[in-house]
């Protein structure tokens, strides 16, 4: 990692964060990668995720650092006015201020848009509660579990699997994420058009309920009463990674010539001629049947046999992997996926790549995941205090 080789789209961007938990620092991670200097600003106690999961080096815990890199931490206790004055001094030279509060906490605290604005009129101003904070549920908490729940995923997976479930995974903080981030993106680029600054707001819940039901609102897509919620197709039992004899493949057909050439790879090229297959339009009334002579034929033959047939049949596959399989993956080594590299603090370290590629501008992954306070006098230097103001600003929290 070199801190120095700055590229990125989003080079010459400054970001304030303020966010902890997941869903802020994901969203400021993908702008760091993308070449924007953030400024991670953490309390005393820094944010929680220090001490989440295993760790070789105190608040340096694996969930911390699996969200965190291309930042740099400073240490400031905003309940002290003199600290709260140097981040709003940061603020008049920033770009985007982003933070993971409610908005009645936030504008306790003093960083609410107004006050944020007033000091920089032009700046991005950006978070993503739980609700809408023009609603009536608008200062209620919420973590991902929560809007799993009211999202309808729950309710989704009760339908697939018999009761209510949460994805193994806080899927709603990683997706609403990822659109934060692109949110901020959008609201840069319209002020590099305009000069105008904004709020942007991310609720978590309408965001996930948007993302749920491209595919299950279904039914409810007609104005009338036409039947119940949910795509059958996804939400049938048989849908599932298909046994074989020695594991499992995963494979998706969906117009009509792809089935034909995948009836055919299955040694089963008389359901091409079978009315209740051979169509889109009545295959989707009989999915369960039609999957479930699928499972029958892969359970006959080798997960690698089953992916030559496939391939040579054009048919999109790939083997079931567990996550102890992926550090290994042959195509994952071959793109570099996992990177390698050595924590000046905690040690040897992975991280992955930056998925999205730029033929002009690409990402870089340049700092690795900071230690609590590692930059405070770094960046308060850099917004014109001196050593004596950076003493008092910082007190007893300073990092050497």
């Amino acid at each position: 990692m070199n801190s120095n080789r700055v590229t990125g789209p989003l080079k010459g961007i400054r970001v304030v964060d303020l966010s902890q938990f997941i869903l802020g620092p994901i969203a400021t991670q993908i702008l760091g990668d993308m070449g924007a200097d953030v400024i991670k600003v953490e309390s005393p106690r820094g944010d929680m995720n220090r001490e989440i999961g295993p760790q070789r080096y105190p608040n340096m815990a694996a969930l911390f650092l699996g969200m965190n890199r291309n930042k740099r931490s400073i240490v400031l206790d905003l309940k002290r006015p003199v600290a709260l004055e140097a981040l709003l001094q940061m603020v008049e030279k920033a770009d985007v201020f982003v933070h993971s509060m409610r908005t009645q906490a936030a504008e306790r605290l003093g960083v609410g848009y107004e006050a944020i604005a007033a000091r920089n009129p032009s700046i991005v101003y950006a978070f993503a509660p739980g609700f809408r904070s023009d609603g009536p549920q608008g200062d209620r908490p919420a973590y991902d579990d929560v809007i799993q729940g009211e999202s309808g995923i729950g309710g989704i997976n009760s339908l697939a699997y018999g009761e209510p479930r949460y994805f193994p995974m806080a899927i709603c903080d990683k997706f609403c994420g990822h659109i934060l981030a692109s949110s901020i993106g959008m609201a840069l680029f319209h002020r590099e058009r305009t000069g105008e600054g904004q709020k942007v707001e991310v609720p978590m819940l309408e965001t996930m309920l948007s993302f749920n039901l491209i595919e299950h609102l279904w039914t409810g897509a007609f104005d009338e009463p036409q039947g119940e919620l949910g795509y059958g197709r996804v939400l049938m039992p048989d849908r599932r990674p298909f046994a074989t004899q020695d594991g499992y493949i995963c494979l998706m057909a969906t117009s009509d010539e792809q089935w034909q050439r995948l009836l055919g790879a299955l040694g089963r090229p008389e359901l091409m001629h079978d009315e209740r297959f051979a169509k889109l339009a009545q295959r989707s009334g009989y999915f369960p049947e039609l999957y479930a002579i699928v499972a029958e034929e892969m359970s006959k033959r080798t997960t690698s046999d089953w992916q030559e047939r496939l391939d040579k049949a054009d048919i999109p596959n790939g083997p079931a992997r567990m996550l102890a399989d992926l550090p290994k993956d042959p195509y994952l080594t071959a793109t570099g996926f996992f990177q390698h590299y050595v924590h000046p603090i905690a040690g040897p370290m992975v991280t992955t790549s930056i998925p999205v590629q730029y033929s002009r501008t690409p990402g870089s992954v340049r700092r690795p995941p900071p230690v609590l306070g590692e930059h405070t006098r770094e960046v308060l230097a850099e917004s014109g205090f001196s050593a004596g103001e950076i003493a008092e600003i910082a007190g007893a929290s300073l990092n050497a």
